[in-house]
């Protein structure tokens, strides 16, 4: 009889490859099979054992490799084979990432399972733009938001008059492609349209680019530009730190 695998949920972090964990690289090196998502980065992928069975599971809006449960499956399959299998997610696992509906799954279907955090997105981006998420001067505080919600979740939408009022901050995950509506119901929440706001696509890649303006501005100059998914947004009194700082970003890997 084989004996059980065991799964590690590995956060990709958000692409470049010097941000990855040395805990996450080390498991690809020795990965059986590897389950990966569609952001993951070339360069985070070059890092997969090569006798290793790599399978994309990625989703991308209105693209899906494979559907959640059929991922889920998958990775109760491959353990009970044996081995190593990574679940190789972009940013972290159990940030707006399904780790944990993962993890629960793995966990009633008796399969060893162990998350190996990520570097998220909504961190990292922003750093590399030189938009510090907190600042003694302008920021004690930050929520992160998803702007992309689940059908048949356990409430049928964010609170964003709440999200409005309730950080100095504000990070919205996958909010691209509702972004009018996500502007409008802040707008309507009583925020100023004067408070600035940054979009952030590809954050630490080589492609990174910015997109900066105000509430009352960007859902125009998106439109002007063209910019697209995927990317974050950051909206609060330090995004005009990026004019500062945005020259010292960090040199990303190749």
């Amino acid at each position: 009889m084989t004996q059980l695998g065991k799964v590690y949920l590995v956060g990709a972090g958000p692409g470049d490859p010097g941000l990855m964990t040395l805990k996450g690289k080390a498991l690809l090196e020795c990965a059986d099979v590897v389950v990966y998502d569609a952001l993951v980065s070339p360069q985070i992928l070059e890092m997969i054992n090569p006798k290793a069975e790599q399978i994309n599971a990625g989703k991308r809006k209105g693209m899906h490799s494979l559907v959640q449960e059929d991922t889920t499956q998958l990775l109760v399959s491959k353990a009970q084979e044996g081995g190593c299998v990574v679940r190789l997610k972009g940013g972290d696992p159990f940030i707006f990432g399904r780790g944990g509906e993962e993890m629960e799954e793995l966990v009633a279907a008796g399969v060893p399972v162990e998350v190996v955090p990520g570097i998220t997105s909504g961190i990292a981006a922003p750093a590399y733009a030189g938009i510090p998420l907190t600042h003694r001067n302008y920021s004690s505080s930050v929520t992160f938001v998803t702007g992309h919600e689940g059908a048949g979740k356990y409430r049928p939408a964010v609170n964003w008059h709440a999200i409005a009022h309730g950080s100095e901050t504000i990070v919205i995950y996958m909010g691209i492609h509702n972004l009018s509506y996500i502007i409008g119901q802040l707008l309507a929440a009583r925020l100023s349209v004067m408070t600035p706001i940054a979009l952030i696509r590809w954050g630490t890649r080589p492609e990174q680019a910015e997109l900066s303006g105000t509430l009352g501005t960007i859902v125009q100059q998106v439109e002007a530009t063209g910019f697209s998914a995927p990317a974050i947004a950051v909206i609060g009194q330090v995004v005009n730190l990026h004019a500062i700082l945005a020259d010292c970003r960090p040199p990303q890997s190749i």
